[in-house]
């Protein structure tokens, strides 16, 4: 059998994991992610609105922060703009979109997101609201 040489190389090039080193992952791919989790929490949208986009800021885990926690994780300060249709209640919209963007980007890209800023920026009249498209 010829495991000995195998074995014996595999112990000789282990590396501690905290020496491995780090995975980055793109703030194209995290704002993806985020306005992806952004079109889910609105659900569906009138034919002529356009989905959900994001842009983020991510910052990479402070040093200080890194050495007093063992790992730190890098934070993702998210963006979302959307469209929403109206009338709705825009504020548990919103909130929504602020719940569910946290909690996808940070279990799939495992980053903290502090904070979700979401800027509506249309509304969209709900068909049988007005024939000339216009509330009082």
């Amino acid at each position: 059998m010829s495991d000995g040489p195998v074995a014996a190389r595999g112990a000789a090039t282990a590396v501690a994991p905290g020496a491995r080193g780090a995975t980055r992952i793109a703030d194209r791919v995290v704002a993806k992610i985020a306005a992806q989790a952004a079109r889910e929490a609105v659900g569906p949208l009138p034919k002529d609105a356009v989905p959900p986009h994001a842009t983020v800021v991510v910052r990479p885990p402070a040093a200080e922060s890194a050495r007093t926690r063992g790992t730190a994780t890098a934070s993702a300060r998210v963006s979302v703009q959307l469209e929403l249709d109206y009338p709705t209640d825009i504020g548990a919209r919103c909130a929504a979109v602020r719940r569910h963007v946290t909690e996808r980007v940070g279990a799939l890209v495992d980053m903290e997101v502090p904070e979700v800023a979401v800027e509506v920026e249309r509304l969209h009249l709900a068909p049988g609201h007005g024939a000339d498209g216009r509330t009082r």
